[in-house]
């Protein structure tokens, strides 16, 4: 039953990308090439406007909620589908008609399980915006508080789930077909984007993601996240605090207010700086319409559906990146692929190294202002097929929203470059996490850790001497020297931990 939905499924999918001629998609995945190459005979009015990713990007619009945000997730993956299509891809829009705002009602009594008259002094029925996956709407709170409530569009959750069995299906023919994408783990691709969409779909993750956010943020003076407000908010319906600004890409508008652009691309650079490398959780969907800048200067940012997290180990490996490619130490760079596991280590390190050399000289021979970490990366992905070095998404997630960071850095202020600004940040972070003191920091850590748990080892050493002292006992005086034997060794071997423990710290302390 599965194997005819999904194919019907997918005829209707392929007969849409025809009418776009934007077969592509599938033909390069080689899936049903049959019925694709008899789709393509199809004539149509659309063929042949715009580029290949233009026209799947339209395709992408009109086959809904679903492929809207599986292109956007696609967008990132330029080493799936091409850097040229994923850069279209990013200019794909969520914004669908609106359904009725009695509905939106409708959905926020039965979730919070009170008329709207006891949760709302006023509220409005026309949403200020509709996205695929909710729309937005104003209200008063009975308490005076002017707050934003986003509701979940009805039976949302039905369409995404039987679209996702169809992508995991063509996944795993794509794996079976072509033995090369293995590497690209299209599977875990439509199981990251799956989880994605999980946490989209249930808008108390989203909350959780603006209260964390908030809490990390607190004391940066220049960036704000809206409050959650708890009590008006369930898997369906997000309340939070209302906040008013200009959105960060009407240049006019900021400009007409007396902001300083230059000053606005500082705070931005900054707080980008401070998500990425200092908290390790930064919002993913840096789109124009997810950030604002208030009456006094500060960056407001909405919208946290989309967030990426980076573990301390990945943070360094970007941080010393970033470090040897633009001072030229591509031996450097080159080692911590290898030491990062990256690449296989039967790889040869002086092509690798070469490799890097290719990618760094072009971008770092620019100007300063022109110079783009995101064109870095993305460059460095292109040369992962030939070194077998296995996709790391969290990673494309960040070349993805660096690239949508530059991108409105340089709308606001050409001339500037926020890597630039932040440099005195990133030279700070790298001599405190990267330097003398913090190696020596983390090896105190590790001999710590190491010595918490020698308590555990003397006990099961004890009992171990137990148990023999036991079979002494009952056995034979012929097991009196064994377990004189087994019991030097046992000393012996506590003797070697402490004496490395010690040796650790007289390490520490030199």
């Amino acid at each position: 039953m599965r194997i005819f939905r999904n194919l019907w499924r997918l005829l209707v999918i392929a007969w849409t990308l025809a009418r776009f001629d934007a077969l592509f998609l599938l033909k390069d995945a080689r899936i049903a090439p049959f019925l694709i190459d008899l789709i393509g005979l199809v004539p149509s009015r659309r063929r042949k406007t715009g580029r290949p990713g233009e026209r799947l990007t339209k395709a992408f619009e009109a086959l809904g909620p679903t492929f809207i945000k599986f292109g956007q997730a696609l967008s990132t993956r330029p080493d799936l589908i091409g850097e040229a299509v994923a850069r279209d891809l990013t200019a794909l829009h969520d914004k669908l008609p609106p359904f009725p705002g009695t509905e939106a009602r409708t959905i926020i009594e039965a979730e919070l399980g009170k008329p709207i008259g006891e949760l709302f002094a006023s509220f409005d029925n026309t949403p200020i915006a509709a996205a695929s996956i909710a729309q937005v709407h104003f209200a008063i709170t009975t308490d005076g508080r002017a707050v934003a409530v986003k509701v979940l569009r009805p039976n949302i959750e039905r369409a995404f789930r039987r679209d996702l069995d169809l992508f995991f299906w063509l996944a795993a023919l794509a794996e079976r077909a072509l033995p090369s994408w293995r590497r690209l783990k299209p599977v875990e691709v439509v199981r990251t984007f799956a989880d994605t969409v999980a946490i989209e779909m249930d808008l108390r993750f989203e909350a959780a993601a603006a209260s964390e956010l908030g809490e990390n943020t607190a004391n940066d003076a220049n960036f704000r996240v809206p409050l959650i407000d708890w009590s008006r908010t369930s898997q369906r319906v997000l309340t939070l605090e209302r906040m008013a600004g200009i959105p960060i890409d009407e240049r006019e508008a900021l400009m007409a207010e007396g902001h300083d652009l230059r000053a606005i691309v500082a705070r931005a650079s900054t707080a980008f700086f401070n998500q990425v490398f200092r908290d390790g959780f930064f919002h993913a969907d840096l789109h124009p319409g997810n950030l604002m800048v208030a009456a006094d200067g500060a960056i407001i940012a909405l919208d946290f559906g989309i967030m990426g997290r980076l573990d301390p180990d990945t943070r360094r490996y970007i941080a010393e990146m970033l470090v040897g490619f633009l001072t030229g130490d591509y031996e450097r760079v080159a080692d911590v692929h290898f030491e990062a596991g990256y690449v296989p280590r039967g790889k040869s390190r002086e092509a690798f190294i070469q490799a890097l050399r290719s990618i760094g000289e072009p971008i770092l021979g620019r100007p300063l202002n022109e110079i783009s970490v995101a064109q870095l990366l993305a460059h460095l992905f292109k040369v992962t097929e030939t070194f077998e070095m296995e996709t790391q998404p969290h990673l494309l997630l960040l070349q993805k929203t660096l690239l949508m960071a530059e991108g409105l850095c340089r709308h606001l202020s050409p001339d500037e470059n926020m890597w630039v600004i932040a440099r005195p940040l990133i030279e700070v972070w790298v001599r405190v996490n990267l330097g003398r003191e913090a190696r020596l920091a983390e090896m105190v850590k590790d001999t710590i850790e190491a010595a918490r748990r020698v308590p555990r080892l003397i006990a099961r050493a004890e009992r171990l001497l137990g148990n023999l002292e036991d079979g002494a006992r009952l056995g034979p005086s012929r097991a009196g020297a064994g377990r004189r034997s087994r019991l030097t060794r046992l000393h012996a071997i506590l003797g070697v931990i402490a004496a490395l423990l010690a040796a650790l710290v007289i390490i520490q302390l030199v």
